[in-house]
């Protein structure tokens, strides 16, 4: 059986035991309602009076000449209205005044208007967003971005975590196949071409988040300047006269922990400094990597005076890796990390960090993802947003070498 065909089955039955199904932890949002919706009619309904015109022919018979498919922006411009104006129409949304939609609304159901982006059953008004974790504090930033577009556009989110992605290639991508979803959100997890094609197949609309891997290039995704932010980092300690400094990256595969680490390469290049491979180290962006492989650096014999860590959370375990040795941030070490959480600010020292926009990136896959979920093209299939240097107390100029003995 193809997978299209199962896909109809399993909205008519119930899953088969052993299936695989995903757990919504989370709904958000109010779903929009499909009120509005126009009925799609059926092959054997007489469509005459709605897509074509009677002509005569010899004998006086009659018969239909089809009207060319309208779009969205034929019946934007007959309406007098914008584009997104019908766009919300369609999908149910409350923000249209009661006239313009029930003009819409006309145009829609004489036009026999049925929306291209969606099958029979897409128009749920719920997203799926799926983490490859959800204890961490960076997911719940990409979350509330997520979240905040629902609450302003009607739609419901439903929250599922998928750990080691890419170990059963078709499980969750089977699961949302067989549930009513309109899109899908994926953040920082690898897809497999497997599950990219049987995704595709099941015409779920998606956009990628952060990806793992570097995506195709026709697959919407959102991420931010990755590059430039290890630059940047990097930079701000060589200004502060740090010429030894060791770096945290992620884990070596993912897209985002290698271009953090050739921004960090590129400007010791750029400062006439040597890159060190024995001052780098990959843990897992979490705590306890940020603890274990900093440790390592400080107990070299000839430790870096200042870290750059890949993430956040690997500065806080560099924080307490340090504070075992008795060192203090910043006089005896400085330390950049790389997010910019909230909590940031409440460190002792206030940590100095590359600002992700995580909410921001949130929003914006989002609002893709209602694009393309409206059947409409996306401007640019890639988006980046910028990094900042926010810099606060956890760096200071590196002390004086002491003198050989």
């Amino acid at each position: 059986m193809d997978f299209s065909r199962r896909v109809a089955d399993n909205k008519r039955s119930r899953p088969a035991a052993g299936s695989a199904t995903i757990p919504r932890a989370k709904l958000f949002g109010k779903p929009a309602s499909l009120s509005g919706w126009p009925r799609v009619r059926g092959k054997g309904d007489d469509l005459v009076a709605r897509t074509g015109e009677r002509l005569r022919g010899s004998g006086g018979a009659s018969r239909a000449r089809p009207r060319s498919r309208s779009t969205l922006a034929d019946i934007a411009a007959e309406a007098g209205v914008s584009l997104p104006t019908v766009s919300k129409v369609v999908n149910g949304r409350a923000d249209v005044a009661p006239a313009t939609r029930a003009r819409v609304e006309r145009l829609l159901d004489e036009r026999n208007y049925r929306h291209p982006g969606l099958r029979p059953g897409r128009g749920s008004g719920l997203i799926d967003l799926i983490f490859n974790g959800l204890d961490s504090p960076w997911a719940v930033e990409i979350l509330r971005g997520v979240e905040e577009w629902c609450s302003a556009n009607g739609m419901g989110a439903a929250v599922s975590s998928v750990r080691h992605g890419s170990a059963r290639p078709a499980s969750w991508t089977s699961a949302l196949a067989s549930h009513d979803t309109s899109g899908v959100l994926l953040v920082t997890s690898e897809l497999t071409a497997g599950q990219l094609r049987e995704l595709r197949d099941a015409d779920i609309p998606l956009v990628v988040i952060d990806p793992v891997n570097l995506p195709e290039p026709d697959l919407p995704s959102v991420g931010c300047t990755n590059w430039a932010g290890g630059m940047a980092a990097t930079d701000h300690l060589i200004g502060r006269g740090h010429h030894r400094i060791g770096a945290i990256g992620g884990p070596p595969g993912y897209l985002c922990s290698r271009a953090r680490i050739d921004g960090y390469r590129s400007a010791l290049e750029r400062a006439g400094l040597d890159y060190d491979p024995a001052l780098v180290r990959h843990g897992d962006f979490e705590h306890e990597g940020g603890f274990v492989r900093g440790g390592e650096l400080l107990d070299l014999a000839d430790p870096p005076t200042a870290i750059f860590a890949g993430s956040d959370q690997h500065a806080l375990g560099v924080y307490e890796a340090a504070r075992q040795r008795g060192l203090r941030i910043p006089q005896d070490l400085s330390v950049v990390g790389f997010d910019d959480l909230p909590v940031d600010r409440w460190l002792s020292p206030p940590l100095t960090t590359v600002r992700q926009p995580l909410a921001e990136m949130g929003r914006a896959a989002a609002d893709m993802l209602g694009t393309l979920i409206e059947g409409l093209p996306l401007p640019s299939k890639r988006v980046e947003l910028s990094t900042e240097l926010i810099v606060r107390e956890s760096t200071a100029p590196a002390r004086p070498a002491s003198p050989s003995p």
